[in-house]
């Protein structure tokens, strides 16, 4: 009977491992071989030139500005989105009627594609016709070029850190209504602040989400991609490039396949280190 077991777990997982293998394994044994080649214009043949690539990464000056912005959206989640979620699941968690409706109302922008909320927000920093030079000059102010190098980046990093607070809004409220009731009703007996139950209660039970949700947030940043391009592609002069923009800029406008699985592949190695390390360090502050 054992044996017959395995052959219907083995039959489940067969086809997951060939799907994984068609579309995960090979792609990215295929990435890291043109890393090393002179590949332009998906054309059929490529020329192996070793670490050509990874040299022009290190003298490539689009390169540290995408890996700053890529840096500041990382702070950015970790300040706005965490933060922010954290604060509205402790807020709706002492709502005892209508919470269904700001679970609701947090998590809609979620299931909204980031290509419409990022044309959304094109149209509100439109110089003629923007929503934002709309308000001003209802006050009497002239209106403003609002994508600038210097604020491009943060302007679009306003969508992509709006969007995703809903998602893991839903998993602290989730880890919240898991917290046993006799802990917070002990407490309330021996006097304790709403305050103090916060910081010595809600967030110490949550310490295994926070770290779940620092470690998802962090690596998801390298998968941003969607807002920025449809708002600045990059722009204005690369001030708002990210890793995965310039990545796609590469491979798909300027037909380079090569230098773009190059920096693929260090986006890969980056995310894989700083999850795996970032998992290592918090896990081993919450065991102290």
């Amino acid at each position: 009977m054992a044996l017959k077991g395995k052959k219907y777990v083995w039959i489940c997982i067969i086809p997951a491992m060939l799907l994984i293998a068609m579309f995960l394994v090979y792609p990215l044994i295929k990435t890291v071989i043109y890393s090393f080649s002179s590949w332009y214009n998906f054309s059929p043949k490529s020329e192996w030139i070793g670490l050509e690539n990874y040299k022009r990464l290190l003298s490539d000056m689009v390169m540290p500005v995408a890996f700053r912005n890529t840096a500041i959206l990382i702070v950015g989640v970790l300040i706005f989105q965490v933060g922010f979620a954290l604060l509205l699941a402790i807020m709706v968690d002492s709502v005892h009627h209508g919470f269904k409706i700001f679970r609701t109302v947090y998590f809609f922008p979620i299931v909204i594609s980031g290509t419409a909320i990022g044309l959304m927000f094109t149209l509100i920093y439109k110089y003629e016709y923007g929503l934002l030079n709309y308000i001003i000059t209802l006050f009497g102010y002239d209106k403003q070029v609002w994508i600038t190098p210097k604020t491009a980046i943060f302007l679009t990093l306003i969508p992509v850190l709006w969007q995703y607070i809903g998602f893991y809004f839903v998993i602290f409220l989730t880890g919240i209504s898991k917290i046993p009731e006799d802990i917070y009703e002990s407490a309330m007996l021996d006097g304790i602040t709403p305050i103090k139950k916060i910081i010595y209660i809600t967030i110490p039970m949550l310490k295994d989400v926070l770290i779940s949700t620092i470690v998802l947030v962090v690596s998801g940043c390298f998968r941003v991609f969607d807002t920025v391009y449809v708002i600045t592609k990059g722009g204005p002069m690369n001030s708002s490039q990210l890793l995965s923009t310039y990545m796609y800029q590469m491979a798909f406008e300027k037909y380079n396949g090569g230098y773009a699985s190059a920096i693929a592949i260090v986006m890969i190695i980056i995310g894989v280190l700083l999850t795996i390390g970032l998992r290592k360090l918090l896990k081993a502050d919450a065991e102290d």
